[in-house]
């Protein structure tokens, strides 16, 4: 009985893990997305966008351990917090239909 729980408990774990690898990868393609959107109208924030395409990348090369993705994801949110700040800056991006929908 205490086996099952265990294999039970194991099976719930790594289906959780694989919950949260699939959340992290739809966000990395709609980041893909943002970035793309906001380029076409802030090319001269470059570094905000260069910063937010490192850490996309450093997320996806996290590889399985846990702790990394999380750390990588954390990066990962503030750079995105910048890219969203600065587009405050640019009324035309915040009513561009691609950014509101992203």
């Amino acid at each position: 009985m205490q086996y099952n729980r265990l294999v039970t408990l194991k099976h719930v774990i790594d289906q959780t893990y694989a919950d949260i690898d699939v959340q992290l990868t739809n966000r990395f393609d709609l980041i893909e997305n943002l970035v793309n959107t906001a380029k076409g109208y802030a090319s001269h924030e470059q570094a905000t966008l260069t910063k937010s395409m490192e850490a996309r990348t450093s997320l996806l090369n996290t590889g399985t351990n846990m702790q990394t993705k999380v750390d990588a994801d954390e990066v990962l949110s503030r750079t995105l917090t910048s890219l969203f700040a600065g587009s405050e800056s640019y009324p035309d991006l915040k009513a561009n239909t691609n950014f509101l929908h992203l």
